[in-house]
């Protein structure tokens, strides 16, 4: 059963739902919208440096606070 991440296009929230058949209907859990767009998860992955932070952020910088902000100092 894969856990697939969707956005809404009515209220621009980001969730992930586990879709159990391919002919299951999704939608929105915050305003039920059925509208969905599938976007493309980044898997998460180990720190090769034995230290306690993980992969570096492209960028570095503040996140912008946009729906999908990659946390990488965006030019918003």
């Amino acid at each position: 059963m894969p856990l697939y991440e969707y956005e809404c296009k009515t209220c621009d929230d980001v969730v992930e739902i586990l879709v159990r058949s391919q002919d299951e209907e999704v939608a929105c859990p915050k305003c039920s919208n059925a509208e969905l767009t599938r976007v493309l998860s980044v898997p998460s992955a180990p720190s090769m440096s034995g230290g306690s932070s993980s992969l570096p952020m492209a960028g570095g910088g503040e996140a912008c606070g946009a729906p999908r902000c990659c946390g990488g100092g965006c030019q918003m």
